[in-house]
């Protein structure tokens, strides 16, 4: 599991602010989509929940650190 995570967190960090941005968007839309879902009772991979979570986390945190770059 940490490979996934590993492979995902190298391929997010070649991507450009804009890439990432939409990212962020369909990570938005997915986890809407997700929460309705479960709403319903239609939800069958619980712990894509917290994929997704997690996932926006990583494009927040990367966001962040190159905004910082570019002002250094």
């Amino acid at each position: 599991m940490a490979r996934k995570t590993k492979a995902r967190l190298d391929d997010l960090k070649t991507k450009s602010a804009d890439q990432l941005k939409d990212d962020l968007v369909k990570l938005k839309k997915e986890q809407f989509n997700l929460r309705f879902q479960a709403a319903t009772g239609q939800l069958e991979k619980t712990s894509r929940v917290s994929e997704v979570r997690r996932d926006i986390a990583r494009v927040k945190t990367l966001m962040r650190e190159k905004a910082q770059a570019g002002q250094a």
